[in-house]
């Protein structure tokens, strides 16, 4: 049970850490020139947090124990990335389907971190899942 706990806070905190580095180079370069008018001043914790858990969760159960269970990274790598990249397609192109102001570049750039974002995060989770014993 410890080694589950370990590799669940492993990936979030890869997750959170390689996400706020994007989100603090990204966000003025690219988001705010073609969606600030509809973007928050600040962000709204209490959602950011239930999103971090609830994708958390996704990237553990449909990637990682199922990895785990094959004892395959290949596995991981391929669960990992097709989860990320149709988590974060159908964010980006819900929002290119209904919003004005999104773009085709964002979508594809996004696409792009969230398949690698999610592979990361859940590499590291399955390496220290792997290594507590």
């Amino acid at each position: 049970m410890k080694r589950y706990l370990y590799g669940y806070l492993a990936t979030g905190g890869a997750f959170l850490v390689l996400d706020m580095i994007w989100l603090t180079f990204s966000a003025s370069r690219l988001y705010r020139p073609v969606i600030g008018e509809i973007m928050a001043d600040t962000v709204n914790l209490a959602p950011a947090v239930a999103f971090y858990l609830i994708y958390l969760t996704g990237v553990f159960v449909l990637a990682i124990l199922p990895a785990a269970e094959a004892n395959s990274w290949k596995r991981l790598l391929i669960h990992a990335a097709v989860f990320g990249f149709c988590a974060y397609a159908t964010y980006d192109l819900t929002n290119q389907a209904t919003l004005k102001v999104w773009s085709t570049t964002i979508t594809l750039i996004d696409l792009a971190w969230g398949t690698f974002v999610t592979t990361a995060a859940a590499s590291i989770g399955f390496w220290v899942m792997r290594s507590v014993r």
